[in-house]
């Protein structure tokens, strides 16, 4: 079994949102389809770190959430910040069991044991250039990260974040975000949000112990990473 992460699907099966007009996303979902097939099993896991649906409402993005189920491995969701259907975990997890969808998984205050290792993380926030900082916004966003941290106990195994936003980039940063990385010594964090030309702002390495990696659809060249668990996790 394999952990694997891709972020920033924006599907819009059910909604009149086509991405096929930006750069670099021309027939995006078949060749989506196909890496993903290609590479993940039926006994895997995906983590989808945020700006999975178009769709304004579950029922909008109902079509989106089929594809997703169709596809091999469980699912892990987490919010982005395009993701409008978003509501309630019981909500979404009452909606999924409704109509069958019993591979997907929602990340929201909590976290998922997974080959030895927990997966961790919460939507993020980074204020973009020119917007006021709106530090409630933050604080609450690293609550639920320190939630979904906190939710692993003492258990033996690494602890792996996933953000929507990324917690750096150029001269900007969430330091409630990267102070909560450092508190609970996280080694590896993987984010999304950056399309485009805006993936060359993109930090990639070490900062302070944590190794930051951009995993947005389009950078990907639509083709899910594998994650690489140590035995001695």
């Amino acid at each position: 079994m394999a952990i694997f992460a891709i972020g920033d699907l924006h599907l819009s099966l059910g909604t009149d949102k086509p991405m096929d007009i930006f750069q670099g996303w021309n027939d995006y979902l078949p060749r989506l389809t196909e890496n993903w097939n290609r590479l993940v099993g039926p006994e895997d896991t995906v983590v989808v770190a945020g700006d999975i649906s178009w769709g304004m409402s579950l029922e909008q993005s109902l079509a989106d959430f089929r594809y997703l189920e169709s596809l091999p491995g469980t699912k892990i969701l987490l919010k982005g910040n395009h993701d409008y259907w978003w509501t309630t975990k019981s909500k979404m997890e009452t909606f999924f069991d409704r109509h069958g969808f019993f591979s997907l998984k929602i990340l929201h205050n909590n976290s998922y044991f997974v080959e030895g290792v927990y997966l961790c993380g919460s939507r993020g926030w980074l204020f973009e250039q020119g917007e006021s900082q709106d530090q409630k916004v933050l604080a609450r966003e690293a609550g639920r990260l320190s939630a979904s941290l906190a939710s692993t106990g003492d258990g033996p195994g690494e602890r792996i974040v996933f953000l929507h936003y990324p917690p750096l980039m150029g001269d900007q940063s969430s330091p409630e975000i990267l102070n909560v990385l450092a508190q609970y010594q996280i080694s590896r964090c993987f984010y999304g949000h950056l399309h485009g030309a805006s993936c060359g702002y993109a930090f990639q390495g070490k900062s302070q112990g944590t190794d930051f990696r951009l995993i947005s659809a389009d950078y990907l060249k639509f083709q899910p990473i594998q994650l690489e668990i140590s035995t001695n996790s």
